[in-house]
């Protein structure tokens, strides 16, 4: 389903997630993907107020640095989800952007549902471990202002390398195709 409007884009997902089965182990694995700017930690937000419980993972804690997308793609299997779906302890290495270097570790509790929100969640060996995936985009625009908005200038000179490397993701792994829901953000 393609949807706009964000009452109904959340009423959609939460639709979708509640008949979802979990397939990463006893957790079910709702990735919310598109890209940048296209309002993806916003959604990811309004749907945690409605699912208490649920453990939000964001991609930005996993890319390491501006070149790391396909890295963080990687570490999504390997560090976090394959562990879980075993029934085994999940940690990573959260990104430090200000020193731009690895920092501290976390370990992800376990529990029944877990929104992971960012560029390339859904992407990769992912999806089979993934219960629903949500594809947010938006007019390239649209994502660029909201870019620099949300990070200020120190987005700016990133952008287009950022960008291409999302490109080249979502067009290698059809990413959009298999979305159980598509939500359009360019108008509010």
């Amino acid at each position: 389903m393609q949807t706009t409007a964000a009452g109904e884009a959340i009423t959609e997902a939460l639709r979708v997630i509640g008949h979802a089965q979990p397939r990463c182990g006893a957790t079910k694995v709702v990735a919310i993907d598109g890209p940048s700017g296209a309002g993806k930690t916003d959604l990811t937000a309004a749907l945690a107020e409605h699912l208490p419980g649920a453990h939000v993972l964001h991609m930005d804690d996993l890319y390491p640095g501006w070149d790391g997308l396909a890295q963080a793609v990687a570490d999504l299997h390997d560090k976090i989800l394959a562990p879980v779906a075993r029934g085994e302890l999940a940690a990573y290495r959260r990104w430090d952007w200000e020193h731009d270097r690895y920092a501290d570790w976390h370990s992800l509790p376990a529990t029944p549902l877990l929104l992971v929100e960012g560029a390339g969640s859904g992407a990769g060996r992912n999806a089979d471990l993934e219960s629903v995936l949500i594809w947010l985009e938006a007019d390239r625009d649209v994502r660029f202002r909201r870019g620099i908005r949300r990070d200020a200038e120190a987005y700016r000179p990133h952008w287009r390398r950022w960008a291409e490397q999302e490109e080249a993701l979502f067009l290698a792994d059809a990413t959009r195709s298999r979305a159980d829901l598509i939500v359009d953000t360019t108008t509010p």
